[in-house]
């Protein structure tokens, strides 16, 4: 068996889990995805099977479109509200002309470095298997680029945006480098995949 699946992850659940729930269901040994959905991400997960894994590079190398929620005034562990809170500040100053400000300063080819809970490695290792020991690596900043960004609606503390981005962009580092600007922190408490490269959400089952 070989082909192309599109699913509509839920949240809660890893990409992996998602792949091993198709590995049984369709009784393959081979199947992978192209680009991990967080557990707190829900959305467009491309699945590959048999022969069609070679296709990953083709796949991994598509734009991606998301619909998203930050919440300003905390910073956790992991940029996204399933972390342990770092930090937190009052937002009752911030203006929504100011939001927009700050996120229009972030469209086009930017440099980004990639959070310590992501699966970039280091030396061998996953970076989020340091972070669950608590330790810090360098991480080498990332150039990306960022062809949409725009805030469809602000209700303090929370920013709901959509998003058109190269592949490598990291959200929560996204949400974090906003929550810098404004002087607040942020973290990310809800991230949707709606698009890889011309496929849709509404393909996905």
């Amino acid at each position: 068996m070989q082909g192309v699946v599109f699913i509509d992850k839920p949240t809660g659940i890893t990409s992996f889990d998602v792949v091993k729930n198709i590995r049984q269901k369709l009784k393959i040994k081979k199947a992978g995805h192209c680009g991990t959905l967080d557990p707190l991400a829900t959305g467009l997960l491309v699945i590959l099977l048999g022969r069609s894994t070679k296709l990953f590079s083709t796949f991994s190398a598509f734009d991606k479109t998301y619909e998203a929620t930050l919440e300003l005034g905390v910073t956790t562990t992991t940029g996204d509200s399933q972390g342990d809170i770092v930090h937190q500040s009052g937002v009752e100053n911030i203006s929504f002309e100011r939001v927009q400000q700050v996120f229009s300063d972030f469209k086009g080819t930017i440099a980004q470095v990639p959070p310590m809970f992501s699966a970039i490695k280091y030396r061998g290792r996953k970076l989020y298997e340091f972070a669950r020991q608590g330790i810090e690596v360098p991480r080498k900043e990332r150039t990306i680029t960022i062809f949409e960004l725009h805030v469809t609606k602000v209700h303090l503390p929370y920013v709901d945006f959509y998003l058109h981005c190269s592949k490598g962009t990291y959200v929560r580092s996204l949400a974090s480098d906003v929550g810098a600007r404004l002087n607040c922190g942020a973290c990310i408490v809800k991230i949707r995949r709606v698009g890889i490269g011309s496929i849709t959400i509404k393909d996905a089952i």
